[in-house]
C-alpha cells in the first residue's frame, strides 16, 4: 500500500458518489470506554483534516447497491464504526455505563481521568442513500473528495465515516472505492482490514454467499480500550525513563533538531515522497542488516542518529508510534490501536540503534494514560518530530498490489515533522510531512537528502565489494 494524501492520490476519472448511512441511538443506550489517544484527538474538537482514508479498486465489477450492502455488513463487523463521540452533559442525561462501575472508572482513568468531557456511545446504523457529487477529471475528484471528507468525517459527526465510489462509465474497469473515517476510529492497519473486508463481502454477495462468512472474528476496539485500562500500572523504571525523555525535551515530547521557521501557529503542510529502494535493493540492504545481526529499522535509526549529530550536535530523538495489537484477537479489528513511544539514540552504531528501537517498543507496551497524567496529558510543543515504520510484508492482513491500494491522508496545517517509512513487496518509500516555511524547506531538503543517501550507502559498499571480488 502506498502512502499519499488526498491532493496527490491516484484517482480514475468518472462519477464520484457517496453513500451516507443513518445513525440512531442504540437501544438500550451503551456508554463505552475511550482510549487515551481518542480522548486527545477528539478533545481538539471537530475540524477539517482529522480523517484518513483507504482507496482501492474492487477486484470485480459490482453494482453500487451490492457495494452498499457489503459496506453495511462491514460496519456490522466492527464495533468502532457503530460508535459516536459526544460532549458530556450531566450524569442524569448520560447513558448508563455498559460495564461494571470498576471497569468504567478504569476506562475514565485510561482516557486521561474522569475530568474528560467526552463520552463514546454505541449507535444503530441503518441503510442510507447514494448521492452523486460533481466532477469528472482526477483533479476535480481530488478537490471534491477532500472537501467532502473534511465535512463528513469530523470527530463529532454521527457517524464520522463515509463510503465513496468512482464509477467510470467509459470503462469496464471495476469501481474505485474510497473509505474515509475520522482518525479516532482507524489506524493504518485498520485501513487494510476495511479494504479486505469490503472486497471479500462484495465477492461473497456476487457469488450468492452470506457476506463475510469466511472472515475471521473481529473483536471491538472498545474491548481493547477496556483491556488496556485494566492492565497493571507501569513499573517505576518505565515511568522514570519517560521522565528522563520528557526532561531532555524541555518538558515535552521530542522535537525536530533543525530550524523550521515560525511555527508558533500551524501552517500549511508540505509533503514529499522519496522512493528509496526497489525490491531487489531492499533485499540487498536487508541482507546487509542481517550480516550485522540487526533489522532494517536499525539501519534507518543509525542514519538519522548520524544526521542529528552532524547537523545539530544533539542525539536523535523522535516520537515513535507503536501498535498495541498485543494479541491475535485484535489482528482483524478496526480501531486506533496505536500508542506513542519515544526513541532516543546518541550512538550511530547498528547495535546501539537496534537497542534504542527495542527500548522504544518496550516503553510503548505500557498504557500512556497513567504515565502522562502527571503532565496533564501528553506534553507537546511546536516542532514535534515523529517517525513511523510500517512493513506491510509482516502484517497478517494485506491487500493485493494489483488493486492499487492507497493510504490517503488529509491535507492539513501542521507545526511538526512526521516521516513514514513504508515497506512492501515493491521496495521502500518514505513520506515526509512538515510545515511549508522557507526555513523548514531548507532544513528538510538537507535532512531528506542525507537520509536517502545514508540508507542507500550499503548498496555502494556492496557494489564496491563486488568490484573488488571481480578484480581478484
Amino acid at each position: 500500500m502506498r502512502l499519499t494524501n488526498v491532493s496527490q492520490m491516484q484517482v480514475q476519472p468518472g462519477r464520484l458518489l457517496t453513500y451516507s448511512v443513518t445513525a440512531r441511538a442504540a437501544e438500550p443506550p451503551e456508554r463505552l470506554p475511550l482510549s487515551f489517544d481518542q480522548d486527545r484527538h477528539v478533545g481538539l474538537g471537530s475540524r477539517p483534516g482529522s480523517w484518513m482514508a483507504v482507496a482501492f479498486h474492487l477486484p470485480v465489477q459490482a453494482e453500487r447497491e451490492t457495494i452498499a450492502q457489503a459496506w453495511l455488513h462491514v460496519i456490522s463487523r466492527h464495533g468502532t464504526l457503530r460508535t459516536v463521540f459526544t460532549k458530556k452533559q450531566n450524569d442524569a442525561a448520560a447513558p448508563p455505563a455498559a460495564t461494571p462501575e470498576r471497569d468504567q472508572q478504569a476506562g475514565d482513568q485510561h482516557c486521561g481521568g474522569p475530568q474528560t468531557d467526552l463520552q463514546l456511545s454505541s449507535v444503530q446504523i441503518e441503510p442510507g442513500t447514494w448521492e452523486e457529487l460533481t466532477g469528472q477529471s482526477p483533479e476535480a475528484i481530488r478537490a471534491i473528495l477532500r472537501a467532502h471528507f473534511d465535512a463528513v468525517c469530523q470527530s463529532f459527526n454521527a457517524p464520522s465515516h463515509r463510503l465513496c465510489l468512482i464509477e467510470d462509465p467509459a470503462s469496464a474497469r471495476p469501481a474505485q472505492v474510497i473509505i474515509g473515517s475520522d482518525h479516532a476510529h482507524v489506524d493504518a492497519w485498520s485501513l487494510l482490514v476495511l479494504a479486505r473486508d469490503l472486497a471479500h463481502c462484495v465477492a461473497d454477495l456476487l457469488e450468492g454467499h452470506p457476506p463475510g462468512v469466511d472472515l475471521p472474528p473481529a473483536e471491538s476496539f472498545a474491548s481493547h480500550s477496556r483491556h488496556l485500562a485494566n492492565r497493571p500500572a507501569p513499573p517505576p523504571e518505565v515511568v522514570a525513563r519517560w521522565r528522563e525523555i520528557l526532561e531532555a525535551g524541555g518538558g515535552a515530547m521530542p522535537t525536530f533538531p533543525l530550524d523550521l521557521g515560525d511555527i508558533s501557529q500551524p501552517v500549511e503542510e508540505r509533503v514529499e515522497i522519496r522512493d528509496v529502494f526497489d525490491a531487489e535493493e531492499l533485499a540487498a540492504v536487508e541482507a546487509h542488516a542481517k550480516e550485522h545481526s540487526v533489522r532494517l529499522i536499525a539501519v534507518a535509526v543509525s542514519v538519522m542518529t548520524r544526521l542529528a549529530g552532524e547537523l545539530s550536535g544533539e542525539p536523535f530523538r523522535a516520537v515513535f508510534p507503536v501498535h498495541s495489537r498485543d494479541d491475535q484477537r485484535w489482528y482483524n479489528s478496526v480501531g486506533w490501536f496505536i500508542t506513542n513511544s519515544a526513541l532516543e539514540n546518541d550512538d550511530a552504531g547498528y547495535q546501539s540503534s537496534y537497542a534504542a528501537v527495542k527500548e522504544a517498543i518496550r516503553l510503548g507496551s505500557y498504557p500512556l494514560a497513567p504515565i502522562m497524567r502527571t503532565y496533564g496529558g501528553m506534553p507537546q510543543v511546536p516542532g514535534m518530530f515523529a517517525m513511523s515504520w510500517l512493513d506491510h510484508r509482516k502484517l497478517p492482513v494485506n491487500v493485493a498490489q494489483d488493486l492499487n491500494p492507497q493510504h490517503v491522508s488529509a491535507v492539513i496545517h501542521t507545526d511538526g515533522v512526521m516521516i513514514w517509512f513504508v515497506i512492501n513487496e515493491t521496495g521502500l518509500h518514505l513520506r515526509c510531512r512538515y510545515p511549508d516555511t522557507r526555513q523548514a524547506r531548507r532544513s528538510m531538503r538537507t535532512w531528506l537528502a542525507g537520509l536517502v543517501y545514508g540508507l542507500r550507502a550499503p548498496l555502494e559498499q556492496l557494489a564496491l565489494r563486488e568490484i573488488k571480488g571481480t578484480a581478484r
